[in-house]
């Protein structure tokens, strides 16, 4: 039986993620590439937000995620504990939500049901998630003091969901950047749903 849904489990990912690779709009941006900016959007909290809010940051994680992608869902509590760990640190995590069809209502019940310790934003234009190229939910992006893009990819290794990742491709990401490095592995490929584009 156990095997049974581990194959399950490995087809459902495998459909998750050769779904995410339909529909992108945009080349991902590049390492070293000088961060979009962002102005308005509106957040889980009631109020407008911009990437210069985080002015003061040492570093902002740009997490494009959504409420409905299993995957993306299975990474909340992941980057709950990302958000919190670096808080103090200089460190400030954004998720921006771009799907189609999602509102800044479901928004913010799933925020409250999950306790998020992070802005939660919705991109409802979809031309903060294009300006990026981000096609997929989760989708990180590392920006460094100068906002350039230090790291872009995946949250870490585990492909599988099963909570066991060997490599953490974000909180390295995250650690080279506060000590003034350049991440070992700055660009991975990220895994799941593809992100629901407007036509």
């Amino acid at each position: 039986m156990a095997r049974l849904l581990n194959t399950l489990s490995a087809v459902v990912l495998l459909l998750v993620v050769l779904l995410s690779s339909a529909g992108a709009k945009s080349k991902r941006l590049e390492i070293g590439t000088a961060a979009p900016s962002w102005s308005n959007l509106i957040g889980v909290d009631g109020k407008e937000h911009s990437l210069p809010d985080a002015k003061e940051a040492t570093a902002v994680v740009v997490v494009f995620t959504c409420n409905t992608c299993p995957v993306a869902r299975a990474y909340e509590d992941r980057l709950k504990e990302l958000a919190e760990a670096y808080k103090d640190k200089g460190v400030v995590l954004v998720a921006i939500n771009a799907n189609k069809g999602e509102t800044i209502e479901s928004m913010v019940v799933r925020a409250e049901e999950k306790k998020f310790p992070y802005t939660y934003l919705l991109d409802a234009t979809q031309e903060v998630a294009k300006a990026f190229g981000a096609t997929r939910t989760p989708e990180v992006f590392v920006l460094g003091k100068d906002r350039k893009i230090v790291y872009t990819g995946a949250i870490d290794d585990d492909g599988t969901l099963s909570g066991r990742a060997e490599t953490h491709y974000l909180r390295d990401a995250i650690e080279a950047t506060l000590a003034g490095k350049t991440p070992d592995h700055p660009q991975t490929e990220a895994f799941g749903c593809g992100i629901q584009w407007k036509k």
